[in-house]
């Protein structure tokens, strides 16, 4: 067992301190205007679309805050990181409206000028791990700021939880493929996640609190009573709904022209096996009792070992049903580094050789198909016999945020396998 870890290890390794780290210290950055440029062809070039989102901005702020925090780049990482900041309070803050705007023009002229839950959690998330990095006090003012917007302009205080799709002004939007109605597991998961970092970085008792608030809710209203899966969507009384793609979309270069959505039995692998290990992080920083959550784990992580994992070909589909096999088969990148992260701890916490197998076909898929290891970042998409479907390194919504984070805590966990 020693010996296969220590093989995966070094691949790990190799591959972050060789080949990703290196492609994003020298490609991503506007030298022009400050910010981050996230249009990369397959060789890493700019393609000249240079709209900026937040989401990218402030996945890519959390990336160098957090490479620097896990001791690479020799402070490149985190003067990479202040310039991303700067650049964020400088043109995606809305001083009339308060938040920040979806997305602005390459020069930081807003574009989008929508609130979009998602990207502030995502803005508490990068801001409070800039702060843990740097001890830059903007970090913390900014996070928390963000952190009290939601709560005063996003909150739904008759229901729980959050609304996700507003205006410039905060009035909701339309309803349907506006996302007016809705609310969500995705957003709800990163609102956890962003909250367990400001816990982390101020210590401060109010955001322990309010994200134990989020978890139970997750395991109340969004996680499926019977199969332990999350359900992606829900109207504001959490009414399951069919998943349908939004106009202002964050996860995907996809029209939102279908007006009839997934089936309701249906769920993202990806999604539950990232919840689970974000969920045993959220414990141990919130000072929680794991024992009290591993049969929930347990249940998520093997529905992702039984019906999601691709044992023949190696890594992990998109989607599938909670009772039975993978309906959408692609294989997609951030699917496969959420998986190779929560399959790990899923070994260290149960000690279950399964888990270590399935960790070991996904990461021989990723080191294998999806690393463009010439150029040193991640292929986006590929189906399901593994037949390439696009080749860019990075676009709107893929950046570094979901590699980069996964070969570090990869390695961190490995490590411990290891002794």
């Amino acid at each position: 067992m020693r010996e296969r870890c220590e093989k995966l290890l070094n691949e790990v390794q190799t591959h972050l301190r060789d080949e990703l780290l290196p492609f994003w210290l020298s490609h991503g950055v506007d030298q022009e205007y400050g910010g981050y440029l996230t249009y990369l062809d397959c060789n890493g070039n700019p393609t000249g679309e240079s709209v900026k989102t937040l989401i990218c901005q402030t996945r890519m702020i959390y990336t160098y805050s957090s490479a620097h925090r896990a001791g690479f780049g020799g402070g490149r990482c985190l003067e990479i990181a202040r310039q991303g900041v700067d650049f964020l309070i400088n043109h995606f803050w809305d001083e009339e409206f308060w938040g920040w705007y979806w997305t602005t023009e390459r020069d930081g002229k807003p574009l989008n000028p929508s609130k979009l839950t998602y990207g502030h959690s995502f803005a508490v998330y990068a801001l409070s791990e800039y702060a843990m990095a740097s001890g830059d006090y903007r970090g913390f003012e900014w996070a928390i700021k963000t952190y009290e917007i939601l709560q005063s302009l996003a909150a739904d205080n008759c229901y729980g939880g959050y609304y996700e799709f507003m205006e410039r002004d905060w009035s909701k939007k339309k309803p349907g493929v506006y996302g007016g109605d809705r609310k969500s597991y995705d957003v709800h998961m990163h609102l956890m996640e962003a909250f367990t970092n400001l816990y982390e970085a101020t210590g401060k008792r109010i955001y322990q609190e309010r994200t134990c608030e989020i978890i139970q809710l997750i395991f109340k209203r969004i996680l499926h009573p019977e199969f332990g899966t999350g359900v992606a969507q829900f109207a504001f009384d959490w009414t399951p709904l069919r998943q349908i793609l939004f106009k202002d979309v964050w996860g995907a270069d996809r029209d939102a022209d279908d007006q009839e959505g997934r089936p309701l039995n249906n769920t993202s692998y990806g999604h539950n096996v990232e919840f689970a290990w974000l969920l045993i992080h959220a414990i141990r920083i919130l000072g929680l009792d794991l024992e009290t959550y591993k049969p929930a784990m347990r249940k998520v992580l093997d529905h992702c070992v039984q019906y999601g994992i691709d044992w023949e070909r190696g890594g992990v589909y998109c989607e599938g049903a909670h009772d039975g096999p993978a309906r959408e088969r692609n294989k997609e990148f951030w699917q496969q580094a959420e998986t190779l992260i929560g399959m790990l701890d899923a070994y260290l916490v149960f000690k279950d050789p399964k888990y270590l197998d399935a960790y070991e076909n996904v990461h021989r898929f990723v080191m294998d198909q999806v690393v463009n290891h010439e150029v040193g970042e991640w292929y986006p998409l590929f189906d399901e016999n593994n037949n390439r479907l696009w080749d860019y390194m990075a676009h709107a919504w893929k950046i570094n945020y979901h590699t980069v984070r996964s070969m570090i805590q990869s390695e961190a966990r490995l490590l411990k396998i290891v002794g």
